[in-house]
């Protein structure tokens, strides 16, 4: 597959998962809120590192490109 394939293949999966993200809202309700997320809120600030929801991203994005690499 060359770049410019590979390219437009991420752009129309970047769309469709913000089009998800936009209309389906309560899909996604769960991210970010993992056990192992540091939330931490005060009356003039919030602070969030979402460790745990970093980790499945890595591992997913892991997965889906040795799916695509490995052949």
């Amino acid at each position: 597959m060359s770049t410019g394939k590979l390219f437009i293949l991420l752009g129309l999966a970047l769309a469709a998962l913000g089009l998800i993200l936009v209309y389906a809202p309560g899909l996604f309700g769960w991210f970010g809120r993992l056990p192992g997320d540091i939330r931490i809120e005060d009356e003039n600030r919030s602070i969030f590192i979402p460790i745990t929801s970093m980790i499945v991203i890595s591992i997913v994005l892991t997965l889906v490109i040795n799916l695509f690499f490995r052949r």
